[in-house]
């Protein structure tokens, strides 16, 4: 090889080189002369081929003196060669040899590194040194031979495999040796590569693998986070590479790899999951249980995945140490400290392996006060843990923490010092262990007493560590009491400056009740708001945040704050408390009430809650007084008296809960004497009875003992002027009911000292003044002079004093000071504009000086608010405007009784007024009065009822008679005539009114003879001629009634001649109407439009010359009059309703505006509702309307309403089985199953039932029961039922034999069953039909029947007549559809036939004619298609027929079903014509309507195009 000289030297084979350089065996006991003799042989044989003669021969002796052990010799002899060859790598090597044999170590090492310099890539230096280094007298050369050894795997690595594992086993053993566990795990891994390159066995590889484990494993702690890693992959190899799985020595590797798992505290999830798998392999070896239980003990927590392992360990193994021991510590987490005690110990004495244990132990002890035995466990704790250098750090720390606890706790001098010697025990661990000054703050707080030198050391722990929340709330705690508050705030204002939001909750939260201590709620909710974002979840925190939001009156959210507080916590008492009390002060007492009874079910005697109760109910009981519900009012005063009476048996000296009794009884006062039956506890009354029943009188005595009782407690003014404000009432209540004077002015007496009492008190209060003048200037005391300087008193004590000045003009007003009470009430307007009582002292100043504005300012007061004075002013102006009836067109009128809808208004006061006030008989008369004007007949006859029984003793007699007949009259309005002829009876009747009611009630009763004398003495009474024509049209209707019509006329017609009235000549119509006289109906009618104008009356002038022009057949004239009417007064519902009613009687052809006309009526006025919504119907079944065009708004919906509204209506019923048959006829029309069958058997029976209840006319329920009993039949025939209407035919005739519809009906369900065999009908049978058609003639819809069936038999000749009979009826008859039905029925046969090809010009000829005719009574389009398929059966390709196709189908208002036709046959003339972009047209038409039809069509005619 070349060499660095340019020289050559012989090299020796590789091979032998290395075997004799390898060989460390002494001479005595192997050839290793022999072999060093044949390697320097090699050499010099191979040197003769590479240089000269004489480098040969030296080499060769060399050879040879290293063959026979010449070491030295062989030196001389290599020495020689390197004279004349200095880089000769050979005898470099020899050199080494032999010094190396001769002892000399360093003569040999220079000489193989002066080879290796020579040549660094041959194997014989290196063999050598490697040799060299391996002597067992070379020391200090472990790194020069693992360098060595590198080399030589690197050389190897290419060549001799087995030599290279044997050099890679030395470099492991040596790095082993020198624990250098890094490199022994990278080279080990070489050797494994190397193996599995070269294809190893399984078995073999899992050999290595565990001997890497082997190698690795000895000491573990010392290893880096690499090595780590590699043995733990070697575990994974090696289980991965076991042939036996499970085995025993598979599952012992296990235990293994997690054991070394369980070293590694970041390999947690590695931990978790081997032993989850070893489970899975081995399920009844419990060893991966325990070494997780270990795991999660010494890591601290109690997760739920935790507690599953704990529960596991101890079902396959009770008797598990570490089963047993986290079951302790589970116990003590759950505070079952005694079973923890106890589980611990037994789980420490089965394993010595949790250091922990000892820990958790010593804390249960604690708990359960073992202190002693406490300190020795953590003593344990601390043995078990080792030397500070261990990795236990914290638990050793938690040990000296607890020891030091438990010794303050022990409390004595020599465990103080040794809690002293723990804590420094604990600071040499961690010198910045703030914890430490914590325990000693715990000392010197709890054990020293010395809070000074506390507050020292927990402010020291809370330096040392600002994380620690407790030392800064001790600190914190304790610089308030001892009145730092600077202190505190420094601590909390640096812990808040400094944190994050979401953390530092301690700080904030201490700091927010600092705030909220010293009334600065707005920065407490700031403050608590950053406390919550820390833990949202804390419920007292939240309960803070509620008061302070309470504090800084944001009540709304206060009362959220305290419900969650509750949410998060039910036990909270407070914080429900907190909520009712919020809920309370916002008004929503029905929710307090709710929240209070809460806490009562938890706490049944806590008395804030029973006041809160008593409270609400009081105050819902004074918001009912205020909206006058009285006797809802008692009950809530009875609930308050009863929770305000529990309050008080458990606090008895509580005076406010005396003072909530007093008012509450005293809030009777307004209430009637009749209403007030109030059950009040026995206890509250010193009884021994449970409950006892209190009148008014009782429950204001007893109201003014409890106040009495309160005083007793402690002596406040406002208790005096309630006192006297009690008695006040007291007096007030016994005025009305005739009591000893002298016991009344006692009352006041008592009331005028309780409010001067008050007034000494607190003479700045203008309540008390204001009382005390209230209370001087009643009637029975009177003292004018006290009462207004009283009232002046408590306006200088309160400028804005409405009241004052209010009660200061009542004085003026009662003492006739006019102008000064103006002045007064004009002051309080002022101040107060909304305060009802100086409104009601202006409206009396008006009434008394006779002003036109004193109306309105009664009906203002009652706008602002209910007052018994201003409901019966206001009532009173009305009342009184009303009975004058000259100024009903007067501006006044209109705008005070009409614009201000004034009747109902007074009426509903007044309502009010005589619930409070049952005794006041004008009040009741005026009531009555105004409940007549609105039609309330009931509630008036009541009111004149109550009236009647107050006046009935009252000695004046003119009163109590005109109440009688007011009442008599209301009786009769009622239909209760009996009654009301016994009460007009049971007076004396010489006027003119109460001779006319008596002789109403007779002709109502049926009396008419004494209705006809009592009318005449009216008339011999009357005094004005239009009171006489009264009485003689009422006596004309009774001479009609009489079946005198000769004699009704005579009157009627001596009416109209002397001063015609509209009633007479409303009359004499009628009467003309109802014996068909055109002539005298039409004249009077003429007479009457003369007399009547303007819009009263209007709805009955157009009712009766609706009448009479429909007696004189003019139906257009009729619509006219209607609508001529409603463009007068379009407001007027009963207008709009009445043409609804008329229109598909009289203008059938516009159906769809009678609907129109009863929806306008329906929306002008509700009340109309039962009989709009049945018009509505009607006219939407004529205009065809069903509920598939419309969902909402069809008759079917309209009339399910009116039933709704008015279930007795028989006609309604009637209307509803048309609309459920005219549905069924539409979903049949669609191929759709009908939705509303069966139906008809059930309608006729509530129709039959609805008749019989009524009071209708005999005729009008005939015709509405045949028309019923008809419909019926139809619609079962036309569902299939052919038996059930035959059998309802035939009962039908058996009630009435001469019935011919009926009998019409008969023949055509007979007759379809026939036509359903499909059989030709006999001559005779067709006869017997013509016959049963010509018995009912005048029926158009009879002739169309027989047309179609004699069209069925191909009888088309004689189909025609019947049409043309038809039509020719129709057209007598006047009826639009009967003329525009049987023009298209004809139209159509004759189409038919055109259709089937027949050659006859007459039949296309009637088609045309027929459609035309159709036309021109309406532009059908149903005559348009019949017109357009005859032009396609004429000539389909022609233009004209495409035009007149187009017309139907683009027709925007058109049926679907016709222009489906229509489009059909287009589709087959464009394909006819292959016109495709008018197809293309035709198609999207159809997909948008949704025609499957011509679609199908489309794609046959397409196909086989």
């Amino acid at each position: 090889m070349p060499r660095e000289t340019g020289t050559t030297s012989p090299a020796v084979p590789q091979e032998e080189m290395a075997t004799a350089l390898v060989c460390h065996c002494p001479a005595s006991q192997c050839a290793c002369g022999r072999v060093a003799a044949e390697v320097a042989e090699s050499a010099v044989a191979e040197a003769t081929t590479m240089s000269n003669k004489e480098v040969k021969a030296t080499l060769k002796s060399a050879r040879d003196a290293i063959r026979n052990k010449q070491y030295k010799e062989a030196l001389k002899h290599c020495k020689a060669v390197l004279k004349q060859e200095k880089n000769n790598y050979n005898a470099w090597v020899f050199i080494g040899l032999a010094a190396a044999e001769l002892e000399q170590p360093d003569q040999a090492k220079g000489a193989y590194k002066k080879a290796i310099e020579l040549e660094p890539n041959q194997l014989l230096a290196w063999q050598g040194l490697a040799n060299l280094y391996e002597k067992p007298n070379q020391t200090d050369v472990k790194e020069d031979l693992a360098d060595v050894y590198q080399k030589l795997l690197e050389l190897y690595e290419s060549g001799d495999k087995q030599k290279w594992c044997d050099v890679c086993n030395k470099l492991v053993e040596l790095y082993h040796q020198e624990k250098k566990y890094l490199e022994v795990a990278e080279t080990w891994q070489k050797l494994i590569r190397m193996k599995q390159e070269e294809g190893a066995e399984k078995a073999e590889l899992h050999q290595l693998w565990k001997k890497m484990i082997q190698l690795l494993k000895d000491s573990t702690r010392n290893q880096d986070n690499k090595t780590e890693q590699l043995l733990l992959t070697a575990f994974e190899h090696a289980l991965h590479s076991a042939d036996t799985v499970p085995g025993e020595d598979h599952q012992n590797l296990y235990k293994d790899f997690i054991q070394c798992l369980s070293k590694f505290p970041h390999e947690v999830a590695r931990l978790e999951k081997a032993c989850h798998d070893m489970m899975a392999l081995y399920p009844t070896v419990s060893y991966p249980l325990e070494v997780l239980c270990l795991h999660f003990v010494q890591s601290g927590t109690l997760s739920e995945k935790a507690l599953h392992c704990f529960s596991r360990l101890l079902e396959m193994d009770a008797n598990s140490g570490p089963g047993i021991i986290c079951f302790g510590i589970k116990c003590l987490k759950e505070n079952k400290y005694k079973e923890a005690v106890k589980s611990l110990t037994e789980g420490l004495q089965k394993t010595n392996q949790c250091p922990a244990a000892w820990y958790y132990l010593a804390e249960a002890q604690m708990k359960i006060r073992e202190h002693r035995n406490a300190v020795l466990s953590c003593n344990q704790a601390l043995e078990a843990l080792g030397t500070p250098e261990s990795p236990n750090l914290p638990w050793k720390n938690l040990a000296f923490q607890l020891k030091a606890e438990i010794l303050i706790k022990i409390a004595d001098a020599d465990a103080a010092e040794e809690a002293i010697k723990a804590l420094e025990q604990a600071a040499k661990l961690d010198s910045y262990l703030g914890r430490a000054f914590f325990y000693l703050g715990n000392y010197y707080r709890d054990i020293a007493g010395d809070k000074s030198r506390a507050r020292g050391c927990y402010k020291k722990a809370f330096e040392l560590d600002e994380t620690d929340e407790e030392s800064g709330t001790a600190a914190v705690n304790l610089s308030v009491e001892l009145g730092d508050m600077d202190t505190a705030l420094s601590i909390l204002n640096k812990v808040t400056e400094k944190a994050r939001p979401g953390t530092a909750k301690w700080a904030w939260l201490h700091r927010g009740l600092y705030y909220l201590r010293t009334g600065q709620p707005s920065q407490a909710v700031s403050d608590l708001q950053a406390a919550l974002r820390a833990d949202p979840k804390d419920s007292n925190c939240w309960e803070s945040l509620g008061e302070a939001y309470f504090n800084r009156g944001s009540y709304s959210t206060a009362l959220k704050s305290f419900r969650k507080a509750t949410e998060l916590n039910p036990g909270l008492v407070y914080s429900i408390y907190r909520a009712a009390a919020l809920e309370q002060i916002l008004g929503k007492y029905k929710n307090a009430i709710a929240t209070y009874q809460q806490i009562l079910k938890k706490t049944e005697n806590y008395v804030p809650a029973l006041k809160g109760l008593g409270e609400c109910y009081l105050m819902l009981a004074r918001s009912a007084l205020g909206n006058y519900l009285d006797r809802k009012a008692v009950d809530y005063i009875e609930q308050a008296l009863a929770y305000f009476t529990r309050a008080v048996e458990h606090r008895p000296d509580v005076s406010c809960l005396w003072k909530l009794l007093g008012d509450t009884c005293t809030s009777v006062h307004v209430i009637s004497p009749t209403k007030v039956n109030v059950q009040v506890l026995g206890s509250l009354l010193s009884k021994n009875a449970t409950k006892q029943v209190l009148k008014k009188n009782e429950l204001l005595i007893l109201g003014g003992r409890c106040y009495g009782r309160a005083l007793k407690l402690i002596s406040l003014p406002s208790i005096w002027c309630d006192l006297g404000i009690n008695y006040y009432r007291q007096a007030e209540h016994l005025t009305p009911v005739g009591t000893d004077k002298n016991e009344i002015s006692e009352l006041l007496e008592k009331s005028l000292q309780c409010l001067k009492k008050a007034v000494r008190l607190d003479s700045k209060n203008h309540l008390y003044w204001n009382a005390l003048g209230v209370v001087a200037s009643c009637s029975a005391i009177g003292n004018y002079a006290l009462a207004q300087h009283s009232f002046i008193k408590s306006v200088q004590a309160e400028q804005i004093n409405v009241v004052a000045w209010t009660n200061l003009g009542v004085l003026y007003l009662a003492t006739g000071n006019i102008e000064q009470a103006h002045e007064a009430f004009k002051v309080a307007q002022s101040l107060e504009p909304s305060y009802l009582l100086c409104w009601i002292g202006q409206a009396l100043i008006a009434e008394t000086v006779g002003s036109y504005d004193t109306m309105d300012l009664f009906r203002h007061t009652t706008e602002l608010s209910m007052h018994a004075e201003g409901a019966k002013g206001y009532a009173h102006w009305v009342c009184s405007t009303l009975q004058d009836k000259a100024n009903r067109n007067t501006v006044l009128y209109l705008y005070n009784i009409v614009q201000m809808n004034a009747i109902p208004a007074a009426q509903v006061v007044l309502s009010k007024y005589t619930e409070r006030n049952p005794d006041d008989a004008s009040a009741f008369t005026m009531f009555g009065f105004l409940n007549e004007y609105l039609h309330l007949k009931q509630q008036a006859a009541y009111a004149y009822e109550r009236a009647a029984s107050l006046l009935k003793n009252s000695e004046d007699t003119e009163k109590y008679n005109t109440a009688m007949q007011n009442y008599g009259r209301s009786l009769c309005a009622l239909g209760r005539c009996d009654e009301a002829i016994e009460v007009y009876t049971s007076i004396p009747l010489t006027e003119f009114d109460g001779i006319v009611g008596l002789a109403l009630a007779y002709f109502k009763k049926g009396l008419l003879e004494e209705s006809i004398k009592a009318y005449e003495k009216a008339l011999s009474v009357a005094e004005s001629e239009k009171d006489k024509a009264h009485i003689l049209t009422a006596l004309a209707i009774i001479e009609y009634k009489l079946n005198k019509v000769d004699a009704a006329k005579t009157l009627l017609f001596k009416c109209s001649l002397k001063e015609p009235s509209t009633e007479s000549l409303k009359a004499l119509c009628t009467l003309g109407l109802v014996k068909q006289d055109a002539t005298l109906a039409t004249a009077a009618l003429k007479e009457l439009l003369k007399l009547e104008k303007g819009n009263d009356g209007i709805y009955e002038r157009c009712l009766i010359a609706s009448a009479v022009y429909a007696l004189q057949g003019r139906n257009v004239a009729i619509q006219r009059e209607v609508s001529k009417a409603i463009h007068s007064y379009p407001d007027n519902s009963a207008l709009w309703s009445l043409l609804s009613q008329l229109v598909p009687l009289y203008a059938s052809r516009k159906p769809k505006g009678g609907a129109v006309a009863g929806s306008v009526a329906y929306t002008l006025d509700v009340n109309h509702g039962k009989e709009v919504l049945l018009n509505i119907a009607v006219n939407q079944l004529v205009a065809g309307c069903h509920m598939l065009e419309d969902k909402k708004n069809n008759p079917l919906k309209n009339i399910q309403k009116a039933i709704h509204l008015c279930p007795d209506n028989p006609a309604a019923w009637a209307v509803l089985m048309a609309a459920c048959h005219a549905e069924n006829t539409v979903v049949c029309l669609n191929n759709t199953e009908p939705k509303r069958t069966g139906l008809e058997m059930t309608l006729v029976s509530t129709v039959s039932a609805k008749t019989g209840e009524s009071n209708l006319p005999h005729n009008y329920v005939r015709t509405l029961e045949d028309w019923c009993l008809c419909q019926a039949i139809t619609s079962l025939q036309e569902t299939g039922k052919l038996s059930e209407a035959e059998a309802l035919c035939n009962k039908g005739l058996k009630s009435c034999p001469e019935h011919p519809a009926l009998f019409l009906l008969l023949r055509q369900v007979q007759c379809k069953q026939l036509l359903q065999s499909h059989k030709e009908l006999p001559d005779n049978i067709l006869e017997e039909l013509r016959k049963t058609v010509m018995s009912s003639s005048s029926s158009a819809a009879a002739w169309q029947w027989l047309a179609k069936i004699y069209q069925s038999q191909r009888m088309m000749t004689g189909a025609e007549m019947c049409y043309r009979k038809s039509l020719q009826l129709a057209s007598q008859q006047g009826s639009w559809n009967g003329k525009l039905s049987s023009l298209l029925r004809l139209a159509m046969l004759a189409l038919e036939i055109c259709m089937a090809n027949v050659p006859n010009e007459h039949w296309p000829s009637l088609v045309q004619e027929a459609t035309t005719e159709a036309l021109k009574l309406s532009p059908c389009p149903l005559a348009a298609l019949l017109q357009a398929l005859l032009q396609y059966n004429r000539k389909m390709g022609a233009r004209e027929t495409r035009r007149m196709l187009e017309r139907v189908v683009y027709q925007p208002a058109n049926p679907e079903t016709i222009v489906s036709v229509a489009r059909w046959y287009l589709l087959q003339h464009l394909y006819a014509k292959d016109d495709c972009e008018l197809i293309d047209v035709l198609i999207e038409n159809a997909k948008a309507n949704g025609d499957v039809r011509a679609l199908e069509l489309n794609e046959k005619l397409s196909a086989s195009a």
